[in-house]
């Protein structure tokens, strides 16, 4: 399972940049997939804000679809911060490398 390829996804496929793709190209779509990760974490967090707020005025929302709401804009942002800390590392230690 460790060994597994996406080739689908040219930001984590091990063999490296496709005919006709370029460095910039990947870094491209490595912004855009954060971006978007970013954005969808957003959207979840707005979702719940929604879901919560038709709880506390009575209107459509429930409070069991408000709490699983909360916990999957808990979990996406967690998820988030874990990646960013994961990438703050990976600088911290390529900034210690001597050249």
């Amino acid at each position: 399972m460790s060994n597994m390829v996406i080739s689908n996804n040219p930001i984590i496929s091990a063999t490296g940049p496709k005919d006709g793709q370029t460095k910039a190209g990947l870094a491209s779509g490595f912004s855009d997939a954060l971006l978007n990760a970013v954005n969808e974490v957003n959207n979840l967090h707005q979702t719940a804000d929604k879901a919560v707020l038709n709880v506390q005025t009575g209107n459509t929302g429930s409070l069991h679809e408000a709490m699983i709401a909360l916990e999957k804009a808990d979990v996406s942002f967690r998820t988030m911060l874990t990646f960013r800390n994961k990438i703050i590392e990976a600088y911290q230690e390529i900034m210690r490398m001597q050249v």
